[in-house]
C-alpha cells in the first residue's frame, strides 16, 4: 500500500505557509498536515470565509500538494489543563492570567477547529486535550482514586461539547497520547475511551517517540486499538542510558546530550518503524504517514528531505498472497 507521506507544519510555523509548502514539495511530500497557529492556518477565518478557505487551497494546488489532517495541539492544551503561566503563550494576549476567559476562548476555537477541518476537507483533526490530573501522576502528595476519577470527569465535562461538533461537522478527533495529556500511555488510553463510552469521534493520533522513552513497546497501541488509530506521526527518539540521568529529562532542554532521551530525525532513533509498519498493514490504517520532524542536532531542512526518504523506503504494502498455500493437485 503507498500511503500519503505528509509533513507536519507545526515545527516550521516561524516560516510563511506558502514558502514551507514550496519547501516541502521539493522535499517530496505528498501533502502537508496543517498547523493551526502561525500563519499556516486560522480556524475562525477557516470556518467563516470561504474566501480564506480557496486561497489556502489554491497554494497547496500550486505545489501538487494535498491536505488530509489539520492539527491544533496548542489550542487542545488550554481546555483541559488546569492554568499556569505556560498556557498564556498559547492564547491572545488578552486572556494572559484570565484562566477562564482564556479557556472559554480554547474550547471555541476547538469548535471552529472542527469547522475549519470540513471546509478544507479534512476528515482529521490532530490535537491535544490537556489533562487536570497530570501534576499527579507520581502520586506524592498522595494521590487518592477519587482525585483521578474527577479528573476524567472534568475532560469528559469540557470535551464532551466540542466533539459534539466535531459528530456534526464529521470530523474525527485524533488524540495524540502524549506526557501532559489525559491520555499518556495504554492504560490511560484505554480509560479514555471507556470514559467517553466508545464515542466513535474520539481516537488517537498515534506518535511512538512518545511511547519508548517512557519504556512501552509502540507497536502495541496499534495491536489494542486498531480502529481507533486516526492519523500516524512519524517520530524518532532515541534513549540513552548513561547512569546519570533518567527518563524525567533532568530539566535539561531538548538537544542537550546530557538528556536521558531526545528526539531524533527518523531512522536516527531507537524506535522500531518495521515493526510499526507490519502492525498499520494488519490493522488496515492507509492514512498519511505524517512526519512531525524534531531533532536539535540536526539542520531541519537536511532532515526533513532525509525523513521523506526514509518514510517511503519503509512504508511497505502487506502480502496479498499466501506464499506456503498448498498447490491445488493437478
Amino acid at each position: 500500500m503507498s500511503r500519503p507521506v505528509t509533513l507536519f507544519t507545526g515545527q516550521w510555523a516561524d516560516l510563511p505557509f506558502e514558502e514551507l509548502c514550496r519547501k516541502a514539495a521539493g522535499w517530496g511530500y505528498d501533502g502537508v498536515e496543517i498547523a493551526c497557529w502561525g500563519d499556516h492556518l486560522d480556524v475562525r477565518k477557516a470556518a467563516t470565509d470561504p474566501s480564506y478557505v480557496q486561497r489556502k487551497k489554491e497554494i497547496l494546488k500550486r505545489y501538487n500538494l494535498q491536505c488530509w489532517t489539520i492539527g491544533n495541539h496548542l489550542v487542545g492544551q488550554c481546555v483541559g489543563d488546569d492554568w499556569d503561566p505556560r498556557l498564556d503563550g498559547f492564547a491572545p494576549k488578552q486572556y494572559a492570567g484570565k484562566p477562564e476567559e482564556l479557556r472559554a476562548w480554547a474550547v471555541e476555537e476547538m469548535k471552529y477547529t472542527a469547522q475549519a477541518a470540513a471546509r478544507m476537507g479534512c476528515s482529521v483533526v490532530t490535537c491535544f486535550m490537556g489533562s487536570p490530573i497530570w501534576k499527579m501522576w507520581y502520586s506524592f502528595p498522595q494521590t487518592t482514586g477519587e482525585m483521578v476519577d474527577a479528573g476524567f470527569k472534568r475532560i469528559v465535562e469540557l470535551w464532551g461539547p466540542i466533539l459534539d461538533e466535531f459528530d456534526r461537522q464529521k470530523v474525527k478527533f485524533a488524540l495524540e497520547v502524549h506526557p501532559t495529556e489525559i491520555a499518556f500511555d495504554l492504560y490511560t488510553a484505554g480509560r479514555l475511551l471507556g470514559e467517553f463510552k466508545g464515542r466513535p469521534t474520539l481516537g488517537f493520533n498515534f506518535d511512538p517517540s512518545h511511547l519508548l522513552w517512557q519504556g512501552m513497546d509502540p507497536k502495541l497501541m496499534i495491536r489494542d486499538f486498531p480502529d481507533r488509530i486516526f492519523h500516524v506521526h512519524m517520530k524518532d527518539v532515541a534513549v540513552v542510558r548513561d547512569g546519570r540521568s533518567g527518563i524525567l529529562g533532568s530539566h535539561l532542554p531538548f538537544g542537550d546530550l546530557r538528556r536521558g532521551w531526545n528526539f531524533r530525525s527518523l531512522g536516527h532513533g531507537g524506535v522500531n518503524f518495521e515493526e510499526i509498519v507490519r502492525e498499520l498493514n494488519a490493522s488496515g490504517y492507509s492514512g498519511p504517514l505524517s512526519v512531525e520532524w524534531e531533532d536539535n542536532g540536526m539542520d531541519r531542512e537536511f532532515g526533513a528531505k532525509e525523513s521523506c526518504d526514509f518514510v517511503r523506503k519503509i512504508d511497505f504494502s502487506p502480502s496479498r498472497v499466501e506464499f506456503d498455500k498448498p498447490l491445488a493437485n493437478s
